[in-house]
């Protein structure tokens, strides 16, 4: 069985499995957010095609995640529908707009590129997480285990993201800015947890 732990994510504090009571309540609203999370996802994927677009493998295997973060999308967004749902209208997400801003600015496109990746890493690696809190913790088997089998695909790009910082990182010390941004994290999401939302 595929085992993902708080610890392999490098995650500093694990989400209340309490949290996933809340998102079952409000299936309807946490899968559209879902669904908006995984337009996101594809949307950077490209971003980082658009502004690296001479590094071959990284375009190459951007271009994979862009593609399976909108069957995602797809697949989501046929739930709503199944069920008889309404996919929302999008809701700012505060937890990536607090990872944004922690984001350094300025320096080469080196150091964008790095920093990019680290970003797309550090939210991979908590979706990753909520999704295993989801898979474990919700009543409904069929969703479960549709939010395991996400959970592998999450963790996946999240080692993806962060092979490609270390790989392409020509002066940044990627190990330490890594554990910059998880310490970081580890703060933030303190406040996060007490909504129907992927990040909330």
């Amino acid at each position: 069985m595929y085992q993902i732990t708080r610890i392999m994510l490098g995650l500093k504090l694990k989400t209340d499995p309490r949290w996933a009571n809340i998102a079952e309540s409000n299936l309807e609203e946490i899968l559209s957010d879902h669904c908006w999370c995984e337009q996101k996802a594809a949307t950077n994927a490209l971003y980082i095609i658009t502004n690296n677009s001479e590094n071959v493998e990284l375009v190459t295997e951007m271009a994979k995640i862009a593609i399976e973060e909108m069957e995602h999308f797809q697949m989501v967004h046929n739930i709503i529908q199944e069920r008889g749902f309404e996919f929302g209208r999008e809701v700012k997400d505060d937890y990536v707009n607090q990872l944004i801003k922690f984001t350094k600015k300025g320096g080469t496109r080196n150091d964008a590129l790095i920093e990019r990746l680290l970003f797309a890493a550090m939210i991979e690696a908590r979706s990753c997480e909520r999704f295993k809190v989801l898979s474990e913790n919700i009543k409904d088997k069929k969703l479960a285990e549709f939010y395991r089998e996400l959970m592998i695909s999450e963790a996946n790009h999240y080692t993806t993201f962060l092979k490609f910082a270390r790989k392409y990182s020509e002066k940044v010390d990627v190990d330490k800015r890594w554990q910059e941004w998880l310490e970081f994290e580890g703060e933030l999401i303190t406040n996060y947890g007490k909504k129907e939302t992927v990040h909330g």
